[in-house]
């Protein structure tokens, strides 16, 4: 299990990018409990992540250099598998969004935009679409220090050169 430390840039699963502002404990009866306090960079919402959860939420570093470009080359790459049923599919994007690096979202995003050739998206696989597309180009701006317009230019030449086409942010 990762431990953070206050200022520290970490991903909160299906929520983006928090700062861990502070790690506190509280009691619960006779047991003490260590918590982080983080404060999410898009909306400043701040969050209670319990040290005994963080493994089980998902918690994470942002991404590294050559996290980075595997993904950017899986995106600049033909192909990815998708499940054909709606049910099973949406199920297991849920899961690499909920649980999943940065490798994972832009699975995803690749293969809804692969489905998305094919056949309309519901409106359920659009807004997670638009979820994936957000946080695979937020956490790259964070983790790389560019501007989100920046990120979004490297996601897009990227998905250009395996003939897709990244939708802007709505």
């Amino acid at each position: 299990m990762p431990t953070f430390q206050v200022g520290e840039k970490v991903v909160y699963p299906n929520q983006g990018i928090g700062i861990i502002e502070n790690i506190s404990v509280r009691y619960f009866g006779n047991r003490p409990e260590k918590f982080y306090l983080l404060r999410l960079v898009c909306n400043h919402m701040t969050i209670m992540v319990p040290f005994s959860h963080a493994d089980e939420v998902g918690l994470r570093r942002l991404c590294r250099n050559g996290e980075l470009e595997r993904v950017l080359a899986f995106l600049s790459s033909g192909s990815c598998k998708s499940r054909g049923d709606w049910k099973h599919r949406f199920k297991e994007n849920c899961e690499k969004m909920r649980l999943g690096g940065l490798l994972q979202i832009a699975e995803v995003l690749k293969s809804l935009l692969l489905l998305q050739l094919q056949k309309p998206l519901s409106f359920r696989e659009k807004r997670m679409l638009e979820r994936a597309r957000q946080m695979l180009v937020s956490e790259i701006a964070i983790s790389r220090g560019m501007s989100e317009q920046e990120a979004f230019e490297l996601v897009r030449r990227a998905l250009a050169k395996a003939s897709l086409t990244l939708p802007a942010p709505e």
